[in-house]
């Protein structure tokens, strides 16, 4: 490896949604070595799958409803 061109790899601690915590390593520059994160797997949207299937019970009931089909 050349010398001088890689970025420093440290410890850092991230502090998830819920107050967990994790440790790992990364190139990214904290001043306290800690990250804390705004949005993570149990808060987005995208890895809820609980609402989406609520949503689509709802288009399906309206659905039903504009056509009378029970």
């Amino acid at each position: 490896m050349k010398s001088g061109i890689h970025p420093n790899y440290n410890e850092i601690t991230v502090i998830l949604s819920d107050g967990s915590e994790i440790k790992t390593r990364s190139t990214m520059s904290t001043k306290d070595g800690v990250y804390k994160s705004e949005i993570d797997s149990k808060n987005h949207p995208f890895y809820n799958k609980d609402k989406t299937i609520q949503k689509k019970a709802g288009q399906i009931d309206r659905f039903n409803k504009r056509y009378n089909k029970k």
